[in-house]
């Protein structure tokens, strides 16, 4: 299955409280942290909470 690898290019300081809590879900504490995910449907959802605050690259 297809990976892809996120990561926080944005502070979630001053963001809505559902923003804050998909950055952490997804496995990202601070700005520069990078996680791989399975590329799912509940990850491609999170993901589209916050476009604004990650990077994603898909990975082979």
């Amino acid at each position: 299955m297809a990976k892809l690898q996120v990561t926080q290019v944005r502070s979630g300081i001053g963001r809505k409280q559902n923003q804050r809590e998909t950055l952490r879900t997804l496995g990202l504490k601070r700005i520069g942290d990078v996680v791989v995910k399975e590329d799912r449907p509940e990850i491609r959802g999170m993901l589209a909470t916050v476009p604004h605050l990650v990077d994603v690259k898909n990975v082979d």
